[in-house]
């Protein structure tokens, strides 16, 4: 996990279904399954289905907390206050003690700062975040949805003031979400941070189940959460196609290819792919054992070009 000391296994648990898309006795048993098969990082944040996801996961826990490395995050709107969102200190606090007590655990293994803050000054998170290392409720911290600008700005401010620093930045990548390659991944790699990526799948367009021309399927997240519709269209729904081609040609789902493709770009230590059934959690695992050939790889990088 960047320059830590810390190893976190290539597929991590993305649970932002918890509590809603997946109800609690079937989120339990895909983080059971998740723990069994290997699965060491579990990524989680305080807003995820109105808090239910972190009370589940701590539940589900109970045990076998030992075996995973804990991710959550902070600083999305919580409530109706004005201060229920952002990265002050007042916040970041307050948001902590609730997720550490959610999540039925003494410390935060690590603690990612949501959402870039405008209104906080930079010196006051970091400082707060280094407060929160030193006193042994969180281990490690990170970032989530950092531009190339707002990481480095974070990391000079670290160096100069002696703070602890973000190991690790969480954007968006996939096959159908590229931008990142052209100024985050090579800043991670020079700087030595872990690139944990989310919505590996692009939000479901690349697991092949939309199809063009063609209404969402039953509990989709499509249907389900409407702001995802807005993803399919012509142009994403068109690589979907040809990654389901080229799936059939590699003898795996079209889900296990992109996240095969996904696990072997620079910078990436981790993919957190969401599960709402372990039978779904079991094709995301099959990814592990993807061989993908040179050719396949470059039909790859091909197809999805135009999403650089």
């Amino acid at each position: 996990m960047g320059r830590t000391g810390v190893k976190v296994s290539a597929l991590g648990l993305g649970t932002n279904s918890f509590g809603g898309r997946a109800e609690r006795a079937a989120a339990v048993a895909i983080l059971h399954r998740a723990i069994d098969a290997g699965i060491t990082l579990i990524d989680t944040a305080n807003i995820y289905t109105a808090t239910a996801s972190e009370t589940i996961i701590g539940e589900g826990l109970r045990g076998r907390r030992h075996q995973v490395l804990l991710a959550t995050k902070a600083g999305m709107q919580t409530g109706e206050g004005p201060n229920d969102a952002g990265a002050s200190r007042y916040h970041l606090i307050r948001e902590l003690e609730g997720s550490l007590r959610r999540l039925q655990t003494e410390s935060i293994d690590l603690y990612q700062i949501h959402d870039w803050d405008p209104a906080t000054p930079l010196e006051e998170t970091l400082r707060t975040l280094d407060d929160m290392v030193r006193s042994g409720k969180v281990r490690y911290v990170g970032a989530s949805n950092f531009a190339a600008w707002q990481l480095t700005k974070a990391l000079w401010t670290s160096d100069r003031r002696g703070f602890v620093r973000f190991e690790t930045v969480q954007p968006s990548y996939s096959l159908a979400d590229r931008a990142v390659e052209r100024e985050l991944v090579p800043l991670c790699r020079d700087q030595g941070i872990g690139l944990i990526a989310y919505f590996p799948l692009g939000g479901g367009i690349l697991t092949g189940k939309y199809r063009r021309g063609q209404d969402p399927p039953r509990g989709s997240r499509a249907v389900i959460q409407p702001q995802f519709a807005k993803r399919l269209n012509d142009q994403n729904l068109r690589l979907a196609e040809e990654v389901a081609a080229l799936a059939g040609e590699a003898h795996c789902t079209p889900a296990q290819l992109a996240l095969a493709w996904l696990l072997r770009q620079p910078a990436v230590c981790s993919a957190i792919a969401g599960a709402t059934s372990v039978a779904q959690l079991e094709e995301n695992l099959g990814a592990l054992e993807v061989k993908l050939s040179d050719e396949v790889l470059a039909r790859l990088d091909e197809i999805s070009r135009p999403f650089v």
